[in-house]
């Protein structure tokens, strides 16, 4: 029983499929397909231009009642550090030698007077990583801002404003006399 679906109503259904995940976007295009196209994944992926394995996945699911796990954990690219599990810890036993701490302590993060392409290189020369094996200066970077450096210039704390009475003060200094 193949239906003759307007391009409205596939404009509609479309849509409608885009707006789901997961299982929920699955069982409905599975219940689209058995109402309009005969069960035939097939089909529907022809006029409708949806995954037919997805549909199949749907119909499955749909007739056994056990809804498939998505494992969206496993999918894109991994961090470099899980890439490298040595990598952090070569980067900290190079870098805690130039670090300092904020002035007057306003955050966690430590200063790092070695900017990230240095790190790079040292990572190359001293631990004896590869250049291919190495990330980008930018992820270098990424990496030390998580592991709570920051590669800002450092900033040296500004002198107190100048008080009325520090010429009075310089002047008795000058002359010999002492407030004593």
């Amino acid at each position: 029983m193949v239906t003759e679906l307007t391009e409205k109503i596939k404009s509609s259904l479309k849509d409608a499929a885009k707006k789901l995940t997961g299982f929920k976007k699955r069982a409905f295009m599975a219940q689209v397909t058995i109402d309009y196209f005969n069960s035939s994944p097939r089909q529907a992926e022809t006029e409708l231009g949806w995954s037919r394995q997805a549909i199949a996945t749907g119909l499955k699911e749909l007739e056994t009642g056990i809804i498939c796990v998505d494992n969206y954990r496993a999918r894109g690219r991994k961090k470099t550090e899980e890439l490298l599990p040595n990598l952090e810890a070569d980067i900290k036993s190079l870098v805690e030698m130039y670090s300092q701490a904020y002035p007057k302590f306003p955050s966690t993060f430590a200063f790092t007077k070695i900017s990230a392409r240095a790190v790079r290189e040292a990572l190359r020369e001293e631990k004896g990583y590869r250049d291919e094996q190495l990330p980008s200066r930018q992820t270098i970077g990424d990496i030390l801002n998580r592991m709570g450096y920051s590669l800002k210039k450092t900033q040296k704390i500004k002198p107190l404003k100048k008080i009325p009475e520090t010429e009075a003060i310089f002047a008795n200094g000058a002359t010999g006399q002492s407030s004593r």
